[in-house]
């Protein structure tokens, strides 16, 4: 990707598609809502109206960065392909069992997530391997044969097929695909032993039943894009950004979907990471609020955690354990139903409630005017005066704030007696409560105080609530990046080809076999790297061992980076050391005489990644009223003159006192009183908790003290 100059980063969210730019001159950008019927729509708009404002012709774009929430919105919505998944013999239910975990210990009435299969498209087969892969009963090909009119009697459009031990030996699998293929060709089939070979059946087969469910359509999809851009000239490679913050060419992404789950957030963290090093901040949490969800990542010294698996479709307070496992490589991140189009609704014990339910971009919020009647946060923050109309200009949106102020009077004024004043501001206060909740449960699993951390804000909507959500968390200072309302496309722009295979292999360490373990680590890289040339062909890779250690008897593995070349015989006491310095990094004391074992290993291999200055990114100016309007102040509880400037116009270093906004390209800033911003060398926008807690500082900008 190194030397590229034209590039476009595009991240295709549930309300909005956001377009990125990379020129000579710096960046440009752009905001549509997303077609929800056909988002590819979206992107041949958004390219060709960029192409034509910046005097660009198709064959100048050297490459197409994309992250979609297609795969994601199919999980959570339950949209996907009928799909039915092949096991072992008496093992059909496992999906439906799951583990022994309980995310609530003392509710009785836990539920937990239905598996994406129902019972009934869920077949089973003699077959049996030993855990060490050795056959103990051969594959029965007659009760395969048996299954396929079955399969055509449902319409089955994709199939999993998951047998017990196949992440060592993947033969009984294959064996079966072959059979079922030769009836039916044209039916999509995921191996588990391709798409998450690792111990554990339940995380495995939910994983590989994942990525069945959303292939058809992500196949459908990116089949349909690249005839689209071919059509149009647009002859560049396409790569698609993946959960790991990495990328990949078209046809990995197309065999393995899955991999894209997080594929929008991982861009944003990509985002956040590449600024926090760039001011030097250590420690940060990343927030990036859009039009349908809210995501909150940790990042340390500019790189992103990571995890080699995440739940998706969290459904109970954003607590682990109420999701479906998936077992892939990604950005540790969590993410929630609360966005600029997240609907407001009052509860019969007249609760208010806001989200994950999404009016995304059609019908939308109210304001929209595309039909949609329900209040929506977007609404919420109409209301209030912390937006206007002529922020959407260039969306081709015709915002009105009277729909807004009728959708809230109606659902929120209505039920629980408030004003739209009022109203308004409750719907505000409920989303901010939810999005710091999510923040202070992904902290507490993690065992970390955010309050030390700097708030980083990203996304169209974050930039509203950036403060309240960091006062919430005791978090004092936030950052909103210049170009902030479309990071996760700057940062889709910022990210090398990656990609990471883990396998299983488990062993004492006082039976190390270098040997073994070697061969295990080159044929895992080898794959890797076939992955990562086809995203960056020609460039240098640089690749990270990982074994996976644990004391013997615990039920989870640490992550301990390893030598990137062959381990020598004897090297186990090195490693037993280093599993023990990781474990003292992580609890603080190791234990004493228990012994060390290996549950698996992965390769991290990464190529090129360049870093776009965001300095110069422009888009739609927005519009600056001439006097001080009239907005919502939480301290006053009324809407109060608030001084208002263009980020642009701002003097470096010079400090812009609440209660005021800044308005910016795709978001708004919101500096509530106690509270004083500063534009700092790029661009990015630094507030900060006034000492004495009023509002003391000098104003600059428009309806301020002068510029």
């Amino acid at each position: 990707m190194a030397g590229t100059k034209i590039r476009f980063g595009i991240d295709v969210g549930g309300t909005f598609t956001d377009f990125a730019l990379t020129t000579e001159n710096g960046i440009r950008f752009l905001k549509l809502p997303t077609s929800t019927r056909a988002p590819e729509l979206t992107i041949f708009e958004g390219i060709g109206r960029l192409l034509g404002e910046n005097g660009l012709q198709p064959r100048d774009v050297e490459s197409i960065v994309h992250g979609t929430t297609l795969a994601t919105n199919a999980i959570i919505s339950r949209t996907g392909a009928r799909t039915a998944l092949v096991t072992t013999k008496g093992f059909r239910d496992v999906l439906a069992l799951g583990d022994e975990g309980r995310f609530d210990t003392y509710d009785v009435n836990l539920v937990k997530p239905e598996p994406l299969v129902p019972r009934w498209w869920r077949f089973g087969v003699e077959e049996r391997l030993a855990a060490d892969g050795e056959e103990l009963l051969p594959l029965d090909e007659k009760a395969l044969e048996d299954i396929i009119p079955a399969l055509r009697e449902e319409k089955i459009e994709s199939l999993a097929i998951g047998f017990l031990h196949s992440h060592v030996n993947g033969s009984h699998e294959r064996h079966a695909r072959d059979v079922i293929r030769a009836a039916l060709p044209n039916l999509p089939i995921s191996l588990s032993s391709e798409i998450s070979p690792q111990i554990g059946e339940y995380e495995r087969f939910s994983t590989t039943v994942a990525n069945a469910y959303v292939q058809p359509l992500i196949a459908d999809y990116l089949g349909r894009l690249r005839t689209g851009l071919a059509d149009a000239g647009l002859t560049a490679p396409i790569f698609l950004f993946l959960s790991n913050g990495g990328l990949s060419d078209l046809e990995t992404a197309r065999r393995a979907p899955i991999r894209l789950v997080e594929s929008g957030p991982a861009g944003g963290a990509v985002f956040a990471g590449a600024l926090s090093k760039r001011l030097d901040l250590d420690e940060i949490v990343a927030f990036d609020m859009g039009g349908t969800t809210a995501k909150i990542c940790l990042i340390d010294k500019g790189i992103p955690r990571r995890a080699d698996s995440f739940e998706m479709a969290r459904q109970h307070m954003h607590k682990r354990g109420s999701g479906l496992p998936a077992r892939i490589p990604v950005v540790d991140l969590v993410e929630i139903g609360a966005g600029g189009g997240s609907i407001a609704r009052v509860d019969k014990l007249r609760r208010l409630h806001v989200g994950p339910e999404s009016a995304g971009s059609t019908p939308g919020p109210a304001c929209y005017g595309r039909g949609g009647r329900n209040a929506t946060v977007t609404d919420a923050n109409l209301a209030l005066g912390r937006l206007a109309a002529d922020d959407f200009e260039g969306t081709g949106l015709a915002v009105t704030t009277a729909w807004a102020k009728t959708a809230i009077n109606k659902t929120v004024g209505e039920s629980l007696g408030l004003d739209g004043l009022s109203g308004a501001a409750a719907i505000s206060a409920v989303v901010e409560e939810q999005m710091a909740a999510a923040a202070r449960e992904h902290g507490r699993e993690k065992g970390l105080d955010l309050s030390r951390r700097t708030l980083v804000a990203f996304g169209g909507s974050a930039p509203l609530h950036a403060v309240a959500v960091a006062a919430k968390l005791g978090i004092d200072r936030v950052v909103i990046p210049a170009a902030a309302g479309v990071g996760s496309a700057i940062g889709f722009l910022q990210a090398d080809a990656v990609f990471e295979i883990s396998r299983s292999l488990a062993f004492p360490l006082e039976a190390f076999d270098a040997g073994k373990v070697n061969r295990a680590f080159n044929q895992i890289g080898r794959e890797a790297r076939v992955a990562v040339e086809k995203a960056a062909p020609g460039l240098e890779a640089t690749s990270q061992r990982t074994m996976f250690m644990r004391y013997r008897g615990q039920g989870h593995s640490l992550a301990v980076p390893v030598p990137d070349s062959d381990l020598d015989p004897g090297d186990e006491g090195a490693l037993a050391a280093k599993f023990r310095d990781r474990y003292r990094e992580v609890y603080k004391r190791p234990l004493e005489g228990v012994a060390v074992e290996c549950t698996g290993i992965s390769v991290r291999l990464s190529a090129g990644g360049d870093d776009p200055v965001t300095g110069g990114a422009t888009g739609t100016r927005p519009t600056i009223p001439t006097g001080r309007p009239r907005v919502y102040d939480a301290d006053q509880g009324d809407q109060v003159p608030f001084a208002v400037a263009f980020r642009d116009d701002l003097r470096p270093d010079t400090p812009f006192a609440g209660p005021s906004l800044i308005k910016d390209y795709g978001t708004t800033i919101l500096v509530p009183r106690g509270y004083t911003a500063r534009r700092g060398e790029h661009g990015h926008v630094t507030i900060t908790k006034n000492e004495t807690g009023g509002s003391g500082a000098r104003t600059s900008g428009t309806g301020g003290d002068g510029l």
